[in-house]
């Protein structure tokens, strides 16, 4: 990309930490409205625990949908919302329903605080009293699993019970004072398919297909001329500026690196905050201008003209470079304020930024060869697996979907995940995909596009359009999986590293060139002119 080294210095200095960052999550996940979670097999109490709405009126007037989650006990809820009764809400007397209620509750939805007797009293009193369901406030914001206590052997609870956020409660208690308050509870699920995975799955497969040919829509040495005309005491030493921004990632390095990014994401598991999340998003929106302005600046350096002013600090640049620039702060500022907004520009301004910085980032690292490409996908392979499916035996939970989900801080999720809104689900939510789940085989995609163009190889020859398939099928499988796992987030390299890196060592081997490929050196080739940094 041609872009004044004044400017580029200073936005691709954080490159590197949001890079780390960035391949810290490598999952597939759905993000969804609660837990299919199984309760205790005991009698009358071995439901699942469902996410349930809550549809409130007040007044008469329809107001904004409750969530809450259902007890291992009592009747089942209706999927549908025209199956479901509406009825008033009345506030148990005493407020924690441990006891018979001074309140008629008949044909009501009971609401109670958390307090200190078990679930099933609670539900026991509520049913005594002739409530027709049961909404239990938790004093905490994260919602209790309801199940029943060891003494509970039989049950013959008739009712629906629901516990919902303390927050939820708060909302209408505040609704209740002098109004006239109903529900309608009822537990949609959500469905198998969601149409929103196809426009996932092509935005990855487009990410690193125009990454890997990117190069070939890049600077031309017209623009270069241009530009050393232009700014001739800086352009001197341009070219070994670009030289040291690309990384060639050796063995030691690769090793160095996974364990470096298992080491991030445990410290986002212990220590994920409010602050922490908008310090990733300050690197994220550094990261994103970076990436953005390349995106943006390349096709303009290429075809045009360029003028250009001196600015202090910044030195000589050109004036598009500097509008361009300027415009991208403001598109990752406005998209910082209002990434946990309800409009389409919070998802769509994160996966814009997202996607420039993946392309970014693979101008910027490359692996040299298939031995540095196997250790690093071997062990970002074993990597993935770990904190996603082995993490709960230690954590009792997995630390790679708790930390994509946002777990602990409200949902609020960070941003190094390419995400898409699930249309077709009644509790919204999202899809996403972790960054490393792109940028991993990214590199080995765009290494294999290297190597073919360097020996001249024909598409069908070549390495490059097998790993874009199998990319694209790996991703398939990653989200088969998911749906055969009941939406449980995936770790997507466990699928994508055979599919990209297995083709590359099988096709090798039949064609008799692993061995080239094993240790073939860019510095080798004719269209490696210049030696580059390691790292």
């Amino acid at each position: 990309m041609l872009v004044p080294p004044g400017i580029r210095c200073r936005f691709s200095a954080s490159l590197p930490l949001v890079f780390l960052v960035a391949i810290s999550f490598s999952v597939a996940v759905i993000a969804d409205g609660g837990s299919q979670q199984d309760g205790p097999k005991l009698p009358g109490c071995n439901n699942p625990f469902l996410s349930v709405k809550v549809k409130m009126w007040v007044n008469g007037k329809e107001d904004a949908d409750l969530s809450g989650i259902s007890a291992s006990f009592g009747a089942s809820l209706p999927e549908e919302a025209n199956k479901s009764p509406k009825l008033p809400a009345v506030f148990s007397d005493p407020l924690n329903g441990c006891s018979s209620s001074s309140s008629k509750l008949s044909g009501s939805v009971a609401l109670s605080t958390r307090g200190d007797c078990d679930f099933t009293t609670k539900a026991k009193v509520a049913q005594s009293g002739g409530a027709a369901a049961l909404l239990v406030i938790n004093d905490k914001e994260e919602i209790d699993e309801m199940v029943c206590s060891g003494n509970d052997t039989s049950l013959n609870i008739s009712i629906p019970v629901v516990m919902i956020r303390k927050s939820t409660g708060d909302k209408v208690s505040k609704y209740m004072a002098g109004n006239k308050v109903e529900f309608l509870l009822y537990a949609p699920s959500s469905p198998l398919v969601d149409i929103t995975v196809i426009v996932l799955w092509t935005m990855a497969v487009t990410t690193i297909l125009t990454a890997s040919l990117w190069q070939e829509f890049g600077t031309s040495e017209n623009a270069d001329e241009r530009y050393n005309e232009l700014s001739p005491k800086e352009s001197s030493n341009s070219g070994g500026d670009d030289d040291k921004e690309i990384l060639d990632i050796s063995v030691k390095g690769a090793v160095v690196f996974v364990i470096s990014a298992s080491t991030f994401l445990v410290l986002l598991y212990f220590f994920m905050s409010s602050w922490f999340v908008w310090l990733l998003v300050v690197l994220f929106c550094l990261g994103g201008v970076q990436g953005l302005h390349n995106c943006i600046m390349t096709p303009i350096s290429r075809n045009c003209s360029q003028k250009t002013l001196k600015l202090p600090l910044f030195g000589e640049v050109t004036i598009i470079s500097l509008v361009v620039a300027i415009f991208c702060v403001i598109f990752a500022a406005v998209w910082a304020v209002n990434r946990q907004g309800e409009g389409a520009f919070s998802w769509v301004g994160q996966d814009i930024l997202g996607i420039c910085l993946m392309i970014t980032v693979l101008q910027l690292a490359r692996l040299p060869n298939i031995k540095v490409a196997t250790v690093l996908l071997c062990c970002a392979f074993v990597y993935d697996i770990f904190w996603v499916f082995l993490s709960p035996l230690i954590f009792h939970e997995s630390v790679m979907i708790a930390v994509a989900r946002g777990d602990g801080i409200g949902g609020d999720s960070i941003p190094m995940l390419l995400r898409v809104p699930r249309l077709m689900d009644p509790w919204g939510g999202y899809n996403m995909l972790g960054f490393g789940d792109i940028l991993f085989p990214g590199l080995l995609v765009s290494f294999a596009y290297r190597y073919d163009k360097d020996n001249k190889k024909r598409l069908v020859n070549g390495y490059f359009l097998w790993l874009i398939i199998g990319y694209g099928f790996g991703l398939f499988l990653t989200y088969v999986a998911l749906y055969l796992m009941d939406g449980h987030g995936q770790p997507a390299l466990l699928y994508l590293v055979p599919c990209t890196l297995g083709v590359t060592v099988v096709l090798g081997l039949v064609r008799g060139e692993l061995k080239g490929l094993w240790n073939y050196s860019p510095e080798s080739s004719s269209s490696a002119t210049n030696p580059s940094g390691e790292a």
